[in-house]
């Protein structure tokens, strides 16, 4: 696998921290007799994506590790309405902390502070809502590391020039946001006879997302190549060159998880995806609310599991950093099970 310079720099960093800093190792707790366990809450974008459930299934692992009671629930539809329905319903039921994937960070915030006013303890995973009351954010990758790496999986396969498009989901989904922002400034930088012409918002709908990259490479005979931003994009980008004919002509790199991705890898329809461990990322979800709910600070490089020996902290950020993004090729898409 190909690493690219950003995000070989940031796996160095991790080893840097890691020798060097302060590491704190955390042990699960003794259970007290008779006592109530620590209910640890997360709230996906969107209950039954693929992506989500392995989430739920890293953090159902790690409650029992931990001994915490660890409660998954979001809405049917990436609906940010719908979601806000769900957290309402964390808070009447006073749960020790809330874990949010927001739809849309800015119509959260006042509902994390409802929660913080509650006595809950508030924190963000996947995707962050910044300007909110929330004590951390647990993100899987960096947006730069992200970036470069699809941005260098789609020049690779695009052969480093020609026009391409990107079709992502929530329009108002801050990590989808930042990771456009930072593959555009580096596409410019690095990729100079590669143009971006188009960005567009279907939603958490794969036949949508579908539909788009067909009206994408419809409305554009030079189009080139196209990138899912998220998990059902990066299969609908690919679904859509399959059914048009297209493989080897157009290509695609997306978000996506692994399973989903390999018929498409098989074909060639796309070319890489992108993406990290997602069942230990619900697995450090749990293992950080469990923290906030114990009030133990974080260190600057923390050894959750045998899995995570070395999760490094952002203090400034308030930040969980699970590590770089991977790129997730035929040679190892079956070291996943999601």
């Amino acid at each position: 696998m190909r690493m690219s310079r950003p995000v070989a720099m940031l796996a160095a960093f991790a080893l840097a921290v890691a020798v060097t800093g302060c590491t704190q190792r955390y042990d699960a707790p003794a259970p007290e007799s008779g006592g109530e366990k620590v209910k640890v809450a997360f709230v996906p974008k969107l209950q039954g994506s693929p992506y989500f459930e392995a989430m739920d299934a890293g953090g159902k692992r790690a409650a029992a590790d931990l001994d915490v009671e660890w409660l998954y629930q979001g809405p049917t539809t990436a609906d940010a309405a719908q979601q806000a329905d769900v957290v309402r319903s964390f808070i009447q039921q006073q749960v020790d902390v809330i874990m949010v994937a927001p739809n849309d960070p800015d119509s959260m915030a006042p509902l994390l502070k409802q929660a913080q006013e509650a006595g809950i303890k508030v924190a963000t995973s996947d995707t962050d809502a910044p300007s909110s009351v929330r004590e951390v954010f647990v993100n899987q990758a960096t947006a730069d590391g992200i970036a470069t790496q699809v941005i260098d999986s789609l020049a690779e396969a695009m052969g480093e020039s020609g026009e391409f498009a990107i079709v992502s989901c929530g329009e108002t989904a801050e990590n989808l946001n930042s990771w456009i922002a930072a593959e555009k400034a580096y596409v410019k930088e690095k990729y100079p006879k590669m143009t971006l012409t188009e960005v567009g918002f279907s939603g958490e709908d794969q036949a949508a997302n579908a539909q788009m990259a067909t009206d994408y490479m419809n409305a554009n005979p030079k189009l080139k190549g196209l990138i899912g931003q998220c998990t059902t994009s990066a299969v609908g980008v690919a679904q859509a060159v399959r059914d048009a004919g297209k493989i080897g002509k157009v290509f695609t790199v997306g978000v996506g998880t692994p399973q989903s991705m390999k018929p498409y890898l098989q074909d060639k329809s796309c070319s890489a995806s992108v993406l990290w461990n997602v069942e230990e990322f619900g697995y450090l979800t749990a293992w950080a609310g469990l923290q906030l709910a114990k009030g133990t600070p974080f260190a600057e490089t923390n050894q959750v599991s045998d899995a995570l020996p070395s999760v490094a902290y952002d203090g400034g950020q308030k930040m969980l950093l699970l590590g770089p993004a991977l790129e997730i090729t035929l040679d190892n898409v079956d070291e996943f099970d999601y």
